[in-house]
């Protein structure tokens, strides 16, 4: 779907602001109500708007560790990436898979509890992940920025 400039509007406005009301975005970008809400629905079936999601920072100290993992594979064939792909969807601990390029082949973003944790999901389930020949893996010191919106 190719967006034009009303379009690419109401959708970097709702990166901006998720649970911007309807009204209130149709003021924004100079339509009606009702033209606005349908143009939304219509990015919403083509796939443009996949989903709406909270950011949330959790009060008091964090009860979760951020580990971001480098994998290679054996190979880059379909079949080895799709097995991979299928694999780590089953995985709640990992939270966003990236497809790369350069030495890795995926960037994983794992959620857990702490480093005892994550050695139980790297002994248990990343080693055991279909085609990997390589882990490599750095623990985040801190959040600098999470979660906002691309620039326009």
């Amino acid at each position: 779907m190719v967006l034009d400039d009303i379009d690419a509007h109401i959708v970097r406005l709702l990166r901006m602001d998720g649970r911007m009301p309807n009204a209130d975005l149709a003021a924004a970008v100079g339509l009606s109500p009702s033209a606005c809400l349908r143009r939304l629905r219509l990015l919403e079936r083509n796939g443009v708007i996949r989903g709406y999601t909270a950011i949330v920072e959790m009060p008091g100290p964090r009860d979760s560790l951020v580990v971001l993992t480098q994998i290679t594979l054996e190979r880059q064939t379909e079949d080895f990436l799709n097995r991979f792909e299928t694999a780590v969807r089953r995985c709640p601990e990992i939270t966003d898979c990236y497809l790369m390029t350069g030495l890795a082949d995926y960037l994983l973003k794992i959620e857990v509890k702490n480093a005892a944790d994550y050695e139980r999901l790297h002994t248990d389930v990343l080693s055991r992940l279909p085609g990997v020949a390589r882990i490599q893996s750095s623990f985040a010191i801190r959040t600098v920025v999470s979660g906002r919106p691309a620039g326009p």
